[in-house]
């Protein structure tokens, strides 16, 4: 069954041990934040820096595996209709609102989403590390290291399936920061295939 995540707002829920997690963007231009805890042990969690120590790269896609701080695979991703997401910046939040927008209104972003679904599961805000942004187009620029971020590059109906190498909580959401999505703000959606 389809589920949808409604625009600025985030949802968390267990995903077993060999299912799949298919995320799409139904109307293209739209990041979504993950994040994954062990789900018996959330002190277990994903990490970007083990990940791209192990998989040797920054552009992580079909095939490549994303792992925790204690040097375990937690997910694989399986099929990748898009091939470019970041795992560069963290999830935006009030503060990254008041830094980059300070003419806009102040928004509790993707960490306020995720704390708030993620609290039922015993997980504290300081417990949220750097997320996989799914779809979300980062460009590191040559020498200098700049970070530019640019709409996505994902389409209506681009998705990402990952396959759950361990029992985890999933924490999820529809990003609300400008740049990360071209200046507006969509749904996604995600379906758990068993």
């Amino acid at each position: 069954m389809i589920e949808v995540i409604r625009p600025r707002s985030g949802t968390a829920f267990i995903l077993k041990a060999g299912q799949v997690l298919r995320v799409t963007d139904p109307l293209g231009e739209q990041v979504s934040d993950l994040l994954a805890f062990a789900e018996h042990d959330t002190g277990e969690v994903i990490s970007n820096g083990r990940s791209f120590d192990y998989e040797e790269t920054i552009r992580l896609s079909t095939g490549h595996r994303l792992w925790s701080n204690r040097s375990n695979p937690m997910l694989e991703i399986v099929e990748d209709s898009v091939g470019r997401h970041d795992f560069l910046l963290t999830p935006c939040s009030e503060a990254t609102f008041r830094h980059f927008y300070p003419n806009s209104p102040v928004h509790r972003g993707c960490m306020g989403n995720l704390a708030e679904a993620l609290a039922p599961y015993g997980i504290t805000p300081d417990q949220i590390p750097c997320a996989f942004n799914i779809f979300m187009n980062v460009e590191v620029e040559g020498e200098s290291g700049h970070l530019r971020v640019l709409p996505p590059l994902s389409k209506a109906g681009d998705f990402i399936r990952l396959k759950a190498l361990m029992d985890v909580v999933i924490g999820i959401t529809a990003c609300s920061a400008y740049a990360s999505n071209g200046g507006t703000f969509k749904p996604i959606h995600y379906e758990i295939e068993s």
